[in-house]
């Protein structure tokens, strides 16, 4: 199966499908990501945060081998992310080396700064007070950017990018870097449709990939009443029309507006079923009736970290 690719500034192609590992539990990312793989999957979305790179880098390596040669490296495009307690230039630099030790790779493909905002630093990776409030650093990420650029030119990752960065931080990257940012990843769903900064990236040559494409449904601060993407009646209507699950509805509505998903999974039926997007196109009616879903439920708010000066939905988009 041919996935259409979204070609970055620096020349690398990422598949607009990818396997999400956020949330992926140990023990059952390894199998997943040689399930997706095997399945036809080229695109991995990582993260030091989610400490699971070296269960993805484990089951890479076990797909490779099942298929005999025919997957190389170079084959599959790994995404990873620079985590908020490494913002300073140094740990940028020692960040990236763990995600690479972890997966037992000698570059990365794409890394992002996971969070504009920074947290304390050379404590654990979830620093909290004795009143259990996160503790910040005051690092601004155009530090944290510049580093990236370095290890860019360096050959340590062949693009970078953001994530979770709002317009006005993206603009401050373009006014002060050295290089443009070559993607910003994202919350974006049916009910979170990133419209505006959809269209101020595309302004500015700015890819967008969405990250929990499905709303994030098992985040472990899901309240019960929050809308489901998976269950909702017009996607399903919709897909019935089609033949494809609300999911397959939603993370194709994504794709056809040019933006990216990479959803999460564990399971192989799931994992095979996000897959199969590319064999049905969404009507203009389809589109316009989706489009009415948009309700700004934003599942991944960090409210937690809100009275941080750089907490990116504090701007309208």
């Amino acid at each position: 199966m041919s996935v259409p690719c979204i070609s970055l500034r620096s020349g690398p192609r990422l598949p607009m499908l990818g396997l999400g590992t956020w949330k992926s539990q140990p023990g059952q990312v390894a199998e997943a990501v040689k399930t997706a793989l095997l399945a036809g999957y080229r695109h991995l979305d990582c993260a030091y945060a989610y400490g699971n790179e070296a269960e993805v880098g484990q089951g890479l390596r076990s797909a490779m081998e099942a298929m005999g040669g025919s997957l190389r490296r170079e084959d599959v495009f790994i995404t990873g992310k620079i985590w908020n307690t490494y913002h300073s230039r140094d740990r940028v630099r020692q960040c990236l080396q763990i995600s690479l030790d972890r997966l037992q790779l000698d570059y990365l493909d794409l890394c992002l700064v996971h969070w504009p905002m920074g947290y304390a630093e050379g404590r654990e990776d979830f620093p909290k007070d004795e009143n259990g409030k996160f503790v910040f650093s005051e690092v601004h990420f155009l530090e944290t950017w510049q580093a990236l650029e370095d290890l860019h030119s360096e050959g340590k990752t062949r693009s970078i990018g953001t994530a979770n960065f709002n317009s006005s931080q993206l603009q401050q990257l373009l006014d002060h870097g050295r290089q443009p940012p070559e993607l910003n990843q994202v919350e974006c769903h049916p009910f979170l449709q990133q419209n505006q900064l959809i269209d101020f990236c595309r302004s500015r040559d700015i890819p967008v990939v969405a990250y929990s494409p499905l709303g994030s449904p098992d985040r472990p601060w899901a309240q019960s009443d929050d809308p489901s993407v998976t269950r909702d009646p017009l996607l399903t209507e919709i897909g019935a029309t089609h033949g494809k699950s609300a999911a397959q509805v939603a993370l194709r509505w994504n794709i056809q507006r040019g933006v990216g998903v990479i959803p999460k999974s564990v399971s192989s039926g799931r994992i095979v079923e996000n897959l199969d997007v590319f064999d049905f196109q969404l009507s203009r009616e389809d589109m316009s009736r989706i489009a009415s879903l948009d309700r700004q439920f934003r599942a991944c708010h960090l409210n937690w970290a809100k009275d941080h000066p750089l907490w990116p939905f504090q701007e309208p988009f």
